[in-house]
């Protein structure tokens, strides 16, 4: 991370743990209402580079990377041999190397584990989270801002002082060059309000985006996060093998996928992992916390993994039996449409 990239964002107003610039709940509000610019300090880059590094990336994540041009970006998972996500990362090209972000708590263990799988192969990994400094931008507005208007959903577009890549209809990622980054954040600044992670988290969750972090690493396959629904576009099933890829397939064409991730409201700041449960279920688990982030309606909000059934019931408890009972949220796609088909 460039210090004097967080330097600036300390004289900003940027809190110790990049959760916010000192107002929240401002920041919260914002984010329904208008523009904001998030710097995503929690988030890491490895870069795979090398005459290999397209086939090397194909053969062990959830999508096509071989398949991916300059112009566009991909979600894909990483999964264990059992077809478990270990990472979800969203990927890139720069030039002829590829760029994947990731959560910075599990970068350095992803990228050992990336590296146990290059044996002969002609690829080169290393943390390149110095090289580029990551910005969220997210607008309710019609046109947000001049450089990101026509900019269609998973494509990467040159911006000044870097890259942008619109993730959905409200949220832009922006890769930013170091030397850049401080005049273009102050450019954008101009119609957009500074938030923190906490207020793109919330942005994430309301999105339906999946993320994996330590404590919820290897607890589900791709299908448990609707990462093979076109919304967020993680998984090709003709791309070819890859580990975990029979237990991915087996779910998705010989059994009906019994979890999926929906969004829900609670009080409490519950911890990604922690188990949910179901009448229907007793004291056997229905599923977990995939991640949470405060509410502009108070509280928090979390997208959950839960066993299909067990959410139409309306009546899951964290923790226990007895916990705090889910609201659930709509998220902006449908899960029953793709079940069905």
């Amino acid at each position: 991370m460039n210090q004097d990239w967080t330097t600036f964002l300390a004289g900003q107003g940027l809190v110790a743990d990049g959760s916010s610039f000192g107002d929240l709940a401002q920041e919260l509000a914002a984010a329904c209402s208008g523009s904001v610019l998030a710097p995503l300090l929690d988030h890491g880059l490895i870069r795979a580079s090398g005459p290999d590094a397209a086939d090397f990336l194909h053969n062990l994540l959830t999508n096509d990377i071989k398949g991916l041009s300059t112009s566009n970006a991909r979600f894909a998972g990483m999964c264990t041999a059992k077809g478990r996500l270990l990472a979800v990362f969203l990927v890139w090209r720069d030039g002829d190397d590829f760029l994947l972000m990731v959560p910075r708590e599990i970068l350095p263990a992803i990228l050992k584990k990336l590296s146990m799988y290059v044996l002969r192969a002609k690829v080169k990994l290393t943390d390149a989270s110095a090289e580029l400094n990551l910005v969220g931008f997210a607008s309710v507005a019609v046109s947000p801002a001049p450089t990101l208007t026509d900019c269609p959903r998973h494509a990467l577009a040159s911006i000044p002082g870097g890259r942008a890549i619109r993730l959905d209809g409200q949220r832009w990622l922006l890769a930013l060059e170091p030397g850049k980054a401080i005049e273009a954040w102050q450019a954008y600044a101009e119609t957009a309000q500074a938030v923190g992670t906490a207020t793109w988290q919330w942005l994430e969750i309301a999105a339906g985006q999946p993320r994996v972090v330590t404590a919820t690493q290897e607890a589900f396959v791709p299908q448990m996060l609707n990462m093979e629904l076109p919304a967020v576009g993680g998984v090709s099933f003709t791309k070819g093998c890859y580990p975990g890829q029979e237990i991915v397939a087996r779910t998705q064409y010989l059994g009906k996928v019994k979890r999926r991730s929906f969004r829900a409201r609670l009080q409490s700041a519950i911890a990604p992992g922690t188990h949910v449960y179901a009448p229907e279920t007793g004291e056997q688990h229905c599923g977990a916390i995939v991640s949470l982030a405060p509410s502009p309606e108070g509280g928090h909000e979390c997208l959950v993994c839960v066993q299909i059934g067990a959410q139409e019931s309306g009546d899951v408890r964290v923790g226990s039996l007895s916990g705090e009972r889910l609201e659930f949220l709509p998220l902006p796609y449908s899960i029953k449409e793709a079940d069905a088909a």
